[in-house]
């Protein structure tokens, strides 16, 4: 400990005065805190100067601070921009941030393609396309694109499905101008794309007027089919503007924005204003807000928010006042490329406005608050009656379930998932690469991973014990060092078998330990002949299968992650011009063949390493059919 003091020491006392951002980390290497300063010489020696008042959740941040990082910016917005990225991409325990730990789905238009299409994606990035959102959850997504996909028929299929001469089913039900056959000119699609990106952005009054216009003169020419699609288009998005009912006292364009508070948690709520018609409205709920001000909570959610791609109006109407305007304003300049006002009014109509969104923020807030009282009053059901069936001496608080994955006895992986509370705990997930067994041995396989899991276990409950006068592992001890209360194997007998031999070697016999079978979902405890089986319906038994699917879920996408990556640095070995340098950069960039073909020459050449020449190079071996042969194995 007082090594890491020392280094701690000296990054404090090497601290540039400049502008940037800081991350603290805990002992393990966990960020616990991203921050941004104008000096990061003042800002970060100011939370460990003796005698300075601290607030307590501040001052619980600092007792665990075993190192920092930091990185320097050339202004302050940048600092803000880089801020939130990295608080959107770490989620650190102690910022303000958005509940969920995922990224919200946004809809992708990039109108440099040849065939423009509408795309659903989880990450936003600074390549030049248009994104719409975020949405709060996928099916608001979904709902969005049915009734996108029939008032504009533009194409849903990957570039490689275009270039064949095919229509699909889309075509055939008017859902597709089918580009593929040559079935609409590059004018019309256009002109039809042109539609759809108006509509996005909140505009759909001139889209309506203009497909009025169209549907009467093809009438008028007789094109009756022609006619009928149109009105039916128009009819789709009649069905969606008919909703906006709220109009602003103006034709302009406005977010309002509004904070409801809870304990530690508040509630944002977004209504969107285009051309002075409520185009629509989102509410997020942040954690980590306690200590924190409305305007604190305003100025860190539109930083997450209004992030790469999203579409910035010219006002924003605020709740509170924000830390930093000027920081905030030129951060939303740069995202809009135009001036952006921000304004708390106090009195008028836009006072209502604002007065109206915050109701709705507090009606958002409540009803969170209530299904999450709802779920943990279930959660804790399920728990009570588990312990009972598995006779165990109290509910359960922390569950790990294990499950293999391997194809035909290669890359064979296991994972580890953590549920606390009754709750997935995805900070405390880890994944495990096979390393002794050889083809596909499920029995050695689960015994490896249970005796490398407790093996670390003991090994770090011994190095915490040792930084203790009495010898003792602390209660709060996290990661190996914290040990289940239930342990769940994917699998019968043989499986849960392996697993307690390893347990048993290592002195961990004493874990609670039992397997779950697939087919008939009985539970397997050892020494027992007789299996126990919990009814259909019970809520202890889907508890144990949201474990298990979870788990499954998990180990899954590793291995699939650790197959396309193999398929791929095959190919990129073998592709011209692509060094180890640059091969190991584009495999850090992007996770897949698929990827690497959607990002294009322009994406591709801003790869270290990479240039325009190399980028088109590879895009073309890829396009050729020896180079698309072992992505077909991977799907």
């Amino acid at each position: 400990m007082e090594g890491e003091q020392r280094s701690l020491h000296d990054q404090l006392r090497m601290l540039p005065d400049r502008p940037g951002v800081y991350l603290f980390r805990d002992a393990p290497g966990q960020i616990l805190y991203v921050g941004k300063a104008v000096s990061l010489k003042n800002r970060v020696r100011s939370y460990f100067q003796a005698g300075r008042g601290l607030e307590a959740k501040t001052q619980a941040l600092v007792a665990l601070v075993a190192s920092l990082e930091i990185m320097v910016t050339d202004s302050e917005v940048e600092a803000l921009i880089l801020e939130n990225n990295l608080i959107k991409r770490h989620h650190p325990k102690y910022n303000i941030r958005l509940r969920d730990d995922k990224q919200y789905p946004f809809l992708r238009l990039d109108m440099r393609a040849a065939w423009p299409r509408l795309e659903v994606v989880r990450r936003p990035q600074d390549d030049g396309a248009r994104y719409f959102g975020p949405y709060p959850h996928a099916s608001a997504v979904r709902e969005t694109m049915d009734v996108l996909r029939r008032a504009f028929p533009y194409r849903t299929c990957s570039d490689r499905r275009l270039a064949q001469p095919q229509p699909c089913l889309y075509h055939h039900i008017h859902r597709c101008l089918a580009p593929c056959i040559a079935a609409t000119s590059a004018e019309e699609y256009r002109r039809m794309i042109g539609d759809l990106e108006q509509f996005l952005d909140g505009r759909g009054e001139g889209v309506l007027s203009r497909l009025r216009e169209r549907m009467h003169e093809a009438a008028e020419d007789l094109r009756f089919e022609e006619a009928a699609q149109l009105r039916d288009r128009l009819a789709a998005l009649d069905a969606v503007l008919a909703k906006q009912k709220v109009h602003l006292e103006s034709r302009e364009d406005r977010d309002v924005l509004a904070v409801a508070r809870g304990e530690d948690e508040a509630a944002v709520e977004v209504f969107h204003f285009r051309e002075g018609k409520l185009a629509g409205h989102d509410g997020f709920v942040l954690m980590g807000t306690e200590g924190a001000d409305d305007g604190q909570v305003l100025e860190s959610f539109i930083g997450q928010f209004y992030g790469e791609g999203m579409p910035v109006p010219r006002e924003l109407l605020l709740s509170g006042e924000v830390p930093n305007p000027e920081i905030v304003r030129a951060m939303l300049r740069t995202r809009r490329g135009g001036a952006v006002a921000l304004a708390v009014p106090r009195r008028g109509p836009k006072r209502e406005q604002v007065e109206m969104v915050r109701r709705n923020a507090a009606e958002h807030l409540g009803a969170e608050q209530w299904r999450r009282e709802r779920s943990q009053q279930a959660i804790a059901q399920a728990l009570e009656e588990l312990a009972g069936a598995l006779r165990l001496a109290a509910p359960p608080q922390r569950i790990e379930c294990y499950d293999n994955s391997n194809l035909q006895g290669t890359n064979a992986v296991s994972a580890m998932v953590v549920f606390t509370s009754g709750r997935p705990d995805k900070s405390q997930y880890r994944k495990f690469r096979v390393r002794t067994v050889q083809g596909a041995d499920d029995f050695a396989t689960m015994r490896e991973v249970l005796g490398r899991r407790f093996a670390r276990a003991q090994a770090e409950r011994a190095a915490l014990a040792s930084q203790n006068a009495d010898g003792a592992v602390p209660a709060g001890a996290e990661g190996f060092a914290h040990l289940p209360d239930l342990v769940i194997i994917d699998g019968g007998r043989g499986q849960l078998s392996s697993a307690r031999t390893a347990m048993r070697e290592l002195g961990l016999g004493g874990i609670p330990t039992f397997g779950l079978a697939k087919e008939q979902e009985w539970i397997y405890c050892e020494g027992s002949p007789e299996p126990i089986v919990l009814p259909r319906e019970s809520p202890a038994l889907h508890l144990l299968q949201r474990v298990r699917d979870e788990a499954h879920r998990f180990g899954l996408g590793y291995h699939r992650n650790l197959r396309g990556r193999a398929s791929v640095r095959s190919l990129l070995e073998e592709a011209p011009h692509i060094g180890p340098k640059r091969r190991k950069a584009l495999l850090s960039a992007y996770p897949s063949l698929a990827a690497i073909r959607e990002a294009g020459a322009e994406a591709l050449a801003r790869v270290p390493g990479m240039n325009r020449q190399a980028a088109e190079d590879l895009l073309a071996y890829l396009a050729s059919s020896e180079a698309t042969a072992p992505e077909r194995h991977d799907a």
